[in-house]
């Protein structure tokens, strides 16, 4: 059995996932055979699900969303470094109930990648996603050398709203390592910078902007890809349209432009990095899940990496989840052939989070019941 599990984002870790289930697999199996490729998609957790699979911990003192320092953790394995955003720039460094859209920064992200490279690394796996930001990147290529002007000549306030006073961009002085290394850019959403699917758009609501603050902020973004193209040329009016420019506040848009970054879907990228395919090729049945199994899942997220990599394989798999939002018609469709969900245990969403790991240890003996006795 292969357990390839993301997080229970609230409750679980994909480690705790992960023991859970073998726990509840057990007692109707004892003695099973199980092994655990904890996962993420490049959003809160990739660092974690790396550090699992054997990556060495590193960790840096960096600057906030909102300015204040704060630790931050990257992975790092033969020359490999897994650096995630959300580690310096992400939600959960904002004080309680409290958002800063105009003017959080990703700042501290780019002094993370700086870790990284004086740490060794070759190349860098760049997850994005959980950010409390929508400033394009431009926090991040700041704290890596390039300078964002106002029309006097001074550095332009920090955060996605200041950007409407950028009058020259300058990425000359982008420290020459990011020339000689390789860096994946690895998200689970392919927005583009602005308009109706941008980040502004799309994802600015949940990080505290209004209506006002998602059109100022769509409005900064799109000037801040035109000083960009007359600072680098047509590739930054290219990039402000493709895939992965809107994750994370933009963010992929200053790692597209500035960083020479590739995009690829972030589970695609964790499953190689976490080493998936030779544990799926020893398995004969794949577990996998995360918190919440609905629309979003199908569409990048992690346990629709896992199920599509088994079913190339030809194996079997089945979901665990907190709750499940999918129907029988749509689980199929993306390979996978059950779901077992803890509100089906547990309806009180309170409960069922306070209670995770005992509830996904009877569904996964459950499971093993239905599929493996």
């Amino acid at each position: 059995m292969l357990i390839a599990a993301d997080k229970f984002k609230g409750s679980l870790t994909a480690v705790e996932v992960a023991e859970h289930v073998t726990a509840g697999l057990r007692r109707a199996v004892p003695g099973l055979d199980v092994a655990a490729v904890p996962v993420a998609d490049g959003g809160d957790g990739t660092v974690a699900a790396a550090l699992a699979a054997g990556f060495t911990r590193h960790e840096a003192r960096v600057t906030g969303p909102t300015g204040t320092p704060v630790t931050a953790t990257f992975a790092l394995r033969g020359g490999i470094a897994v650096v995630e955003m959300a580690e310096a720039s992400g939600l959960q460094h904002l004080p309680a109930g409290v958002f800063a859209p105009l003017t959080a920064t990703t700042y501290g992200t780019g002094e993370l990648l700086l870790a990284a490279l004086d740490a060794g690394a070759a190349s860098i796996v760049f997850g994005v996603g959980g950010s409390a930001t929508t400033d394009g990147g431009a926090g991040m290529l700041a704290a890596l050398g390039a300078r964002f002007l106002d029309a006097d000549g001074e550095p332009v306030a920090p955060g996605g709203g200041p950007l409407r006073d950028l009058a020259t961009a300058d990425l000359s002085g982008l420290d020459p390592r990011l020339a000689k290394i390789s860096i994946m850019l690895a998200s689970d959403v392919d927005n583009p910078l602005t308009g109706p699917k941008g980040a502004p758009a799309v994802y600015g609501p949940q990080k505290g902007a209004t209506e006002a603050d998602v059109a100022t902020l769509d409005a900064a973004l799109a000037h801040y890809a035109e000083v960009l193209e007359r600072a680098v040329g047509p590739k930054a009016a290219e990039h402000a349209l493709a895939p992965g420019a809107g994750a994370a506040g933009g963010i992929g848009y200053g790692a597209l432009v500035g960083l020479d970054a590739a995009f690829r879907p972030g589970i695609d990228v964790m499953l190689d990095v976490l080493g998936f395919a030779p544990a799926l090729a020893e398995a004969t049945f794949v577990i996998t899940g995360e918190g919440s199994l609905d629309t979003q899942t199908l569409h990048g997220k992690a346990p629709a990496g896992v199920a599509a990599a088994a079913r190339a394989a030809g194996l079997d798999v089945v979901a665990v989840c907190g709750r499940l939002q999918l129907t029988q018609e749509a689980l199929g469709a993306a390979g996978i052939r059950r779901a077992y969900a803890l509100t089906d245990l547990e309806p009180d969403p309170a409960r069922c989070m306070a209670e995770a790991g005992p509830l996904l240890e009877r569904a996964a003996e459950q499971l093993a019941r239905d599929f493996l006795v």
